[in-house]
């Protein structure tokens, strides 16, 4: 006689990343259809600085166009940290929705956190218009990057990778573009960081090298 055993199968649940990965697509089109000649400058950005030059002036820190890649900006990086995570086994599966919004929440609040401390900051040494400059250009180089990471958390996320050197590569893309905003920076500003000088290293010590000392030392330690 033939025994059988009945395992329960177990389907994880994809649905949620396809409506925000949908969400994400229509933010997209959304700024290329309202804002085309802006957004065909911003996909350049990689290779040419004409965006910047156009869009530099603070007050478009808090247009529209900006806020909705800073939001999908905060999607897509929030979904690569949980896409790492799970690679490096410190979430159990990359469907967990509840890990994402975690992850999304204390994104978002770190994030915001900075913002406000450098505002607080860059008043007392009243530097207010260069700061809101610089974030953004953090702003347009980062939500670059949230916008190239849309296809590969894509791909990512419905295929396995047993490798983790495209993880590290993508990392290290990651650590390339905050170079390059300071980078840009003291090209655009070199005479104004230069009279402040004290205020941009204690900014980067302070607001950029620190928090992230501490979120490497955490994940390597977890």
């Amino acid at each position: 006689m033939i025994a059988f055993e009945l395992h329960e199968r177990i389907i994880a649940n994809k649905d949620w990343a396809t409506l925000l990965f949908i969400f994400c697509v229509g933010i997209i089109a959304t700024n290329k259809s309202i804002s085309a000649v802006r957004f065909n400058e911003f996909v350049r950005l990689a290779y040419s600085n004409k965006y910047t030059k156009m869009y530099r002036d603070s007050s478009n820190l808090m247009s529209g166009f900006t806020v909705s890649m800073f939001v999908l900006q905060l999607i897509s990086l929030s979904f690569f940290i949980l896409l790492v995570l799970n690679q490096f086994g410190k979430v159990a599966t990359k469907t967990d929705y509840i890990a994402y919004i975690q992850i999304f929440t204390f994104l978002s609040v770190f994030i915001l956190s900075k913002f406000l401390i450098e505002k607080i900051i860059a008043t007392a040494f009243k530097m207010e218009e260069f700061n809101e400059q610089f974030n953004l250009l953090k702003v347009n180089y980062r939500a670059y990057f949230g916008l190239i990471l849309i296809p590969i958390n894509i791909l990512l996320f419905y295929n396995s990778f047993d490798s983790n050197i495209f993880f590290w590569i993508l990392l290290i893309a990651l650590f390339a573009i905050n170079i390059a905003t300071y980078l840009v920076t003291l090209k655009l500003y070199q005479n104004l960081v230069m009279r402040k000088i004290f205020y941009f290293i204690l900014y980067l010590c302070t607001l950029e090298i620190a928090p992230y000392y501490f979120i490497y030392n955490w994940f390597t330690k977890n």
